[in-house]
């Protein structure tokens, strides 16, 4: 009997260990079985993207799109008022970046986003100003859609590297492919 709440799952009356078993069967044929050649490709396209396969493939899934571009913010790029020289480590990803995927940037106030460009070159593909925190939900969300939009890149494709919690919040305005924090972004790749 299905009420509020209920998962859908095998319930806990008589007959409960042939219902998980049912259960467990149906829903491990729903799940695609991928051909080997494609498990390769996608892990040499993760690679690429200096993600790990597990990563890769979860926003892939979640998305159903390949990631195409990184959103990153100023907080996660290590940039500030009066700093725009990036930390080596970000300075590294970035290249290993290059050609690989689109690689997009939303700065706070007061760094210009020319000036951050300018400051990274063949870094960053697009700078742009990042949502204020003041700003209403839909203001953000038209700010995060606009930046996409403008680099003629699908939402769906790209992946939100924040530093903070309140920059999280661009992923679901933004309705972007997925986030991941800029710690693990920025960490090696085993």
């Amino acid at each position: 009997m299905s009420m509020i709440g209920h998962n859908g799952g095998p319930g806990l009356e008589p007959g409960y260990g042939f219902r998980k078993l049912a259960w467990g069967k149906a829903r491990k044929s729903l799940l695609k079985t991928l051909p080997i050649e494609i498990v390769r490709v996608r892990v040499a396209r993760a690679k690429r993207l200096g993600l790990d396969y597990t990563t890769y493939a979860s926003i892939r899934a979640a998305s159903g799109h390949d990631v195409v571009a990184f959103l990153f913010s100023g907080n996660a790029l290590g940039l500030g008022p009066g700093r725009i020289a990036l930390p080596v480590d970000v300075d590294e990803k970035l290249r290993l970046l290059n050609g690989a995927a689109d690689r997009l940037a939303a700065v706070y106030a007061p760094t210009r986003p020319a000036a951050v460009l300018a400051g990274t070159p063949g870094l960053l593909d697009h700078v742009a100003a990042a949502p204020l925190f003041t700003e209403s939900w839909s203001a953000m969300r038209d700010r995060i859609a606009g930046l996409v939009r403008d680099h003629g890149l699908p939402a769906d494709g790209v992946v939100l590297v924040p530093a903070t919690c309140v920059e999280r919040e661009w992923c679901a305005a933004g309705k972007l492919a997925g986030i991941i924090p800029a710690g693990r972004f920025f960490a090696p790749v085993p």
